[in-house]
């Protein structure tokens, strides 16, 4: 089973930007020194809900401050970026980092992002697919061109070429998990992103906001529409042991105390963070009540003391398949607490795990 945490720069109520990312940071530094496996970086505009707007930049930040852990986004929003620039960066950070980096990408929302961007509703609503496969290409090809419906271009050279051999093995693995490509994993959150991904035979990312039974539903259906696309059992298995579950953990001495510490918090940020999302077609957006969604994620997650929580995600993966987690570490907003939490994770719930 491997754990990491989840950043996302969150800027809680009376906080200063710049507080917001100092915490992501050590957060992530915490998690290398705390044996987690890896570290997820999520990428927001304009919005509370996460001050980060890179996360592509801020993982080449923590990669040059780490050794050992491997640094994912989740995600990168695709509409808001062009998929050769992307690429480069991609193979860039693959690169330099010995395999360290993955690239998560999503569709991301139908938000005023997409006008400042220039991609249009057109590039949330119908865009996704072309630019997910150009951006494959430019990772797995030595020369790329395009005749989309949005992006053309005569063949250019891949320049870096992210295929060069790898000095070493991926972090937290063996020899034969090595990957000579920089691994993609992408957002899923209804049943065509699912199918669009196993057409592909990529990873999943699925959503904090989904318990065990639609996990595992979303995960089954995903392997029939893989194989049932045409990839080899094996090329099956091999990605869907890359399927990423989303969710928050608050380690404390009771479930009491850890559900606490998040129902006090959490609603306040989520309250300004999802409230200042802007449609960029001034469509009607239903928001979650803050302390609900707040509590579910109680439920559904592993926030109590350490034998719960390992035994949360035991069930999760067993009811799943799924093995990787990425769960949301900075639940308080505080940054001592953010490291407490992220050490008694280390320390205390992934022994329990064997």
């Amino acid at each position: 089973m491997r754990v990491g945490a989840f950043v996302l720069g969150a800027q809680f109520p009376g906080q200063g930007q710049g507080e917001a990312l100092e915490r992501a940071v050590r957060a992530a530094e915490a998690a290398e020194e705390s044996g987690l496996d890896a570290v997820w970086l999520a990428e927001h505009h304009f919005v509370p809900y996460g001050v980060c707007p890179s996360a592509v930049t801020l993982a080449a930040l923590l990669l040059g401050r780490t050794r050992r852990i491997s640094v994912g986004t989740a995600v990168t929003v695709l509409p808001n970026a062009h998929p050769v620039a992307l690429g480069e960066q991609t193979a860039l950070l693959h690169l330099l980092s010995k395999g360290r980096f993955t690239l998560g990408i999503g569709r991301g929302g139908p938000w005023v992002d997409l006008e400042v961007f220039g991609g249009g509703l057109a590039a949330f609503e119908k865009g996704f697919p072309e630019a997910l496969d150009l951006l494959l290409r430019w990772l797995r090809e030595a020369r790329v061109g395009a005749d989309g419906e949005r992006y053309r271009f005569r063949p250019v050279t891949v320049v870096p070429r992210p295929e060069c051999a790898l000095d070493a093995p991926l972090p937290g693995g063996s020899a034969d998990d090595e990957s000579a490509t920089p691994r993609v994993v992408v957002a899923c959150t209804s049943p065509g992103t699912v199918r669009l991904a196993a057409a592909r035979c990529l990873p999943m990312l699925l959503g904090m906001h989904s318990g065990d039974e639609e996990k595992a539903e979303m995960a089954a259906m995903w392997r029939r529409e893989a194989l049932a696309g045409g990839h080899g059992a094996e090329a099956v298995d091999a990605a869907a042991a890359w399927h990423v579950s989303a969710g928050v953990v608050q380690v404390g001495d009771s479930h009491g105390e850890a559900r606490e510490a998040l129902t006090k918090a959490m609603p306040g940020w989520l309250r300004e963070g999802l409230g200042a999302h802007v449609t960029v077609d001034g469509r009607e957006r239903r928001m979650r009540d803050p302390l609900g969604y707040t509590e579910l994620l109680c439920e559904l997650h592993p926030v109590g003391a350490p034998q719960l929580c390992a035994d949360r995600l035991a069930a999760t993966s067993e009811r799943t398949g799924i093995s990787r987690f990425a769960l949301l570490v900075e639940g308080t907003g505080d940054l001592d607490s953010t490291e407490r939490n992220i050490q008694r994770l280390g320390e205390e719930v992934l022994p329990l795990l064997g």
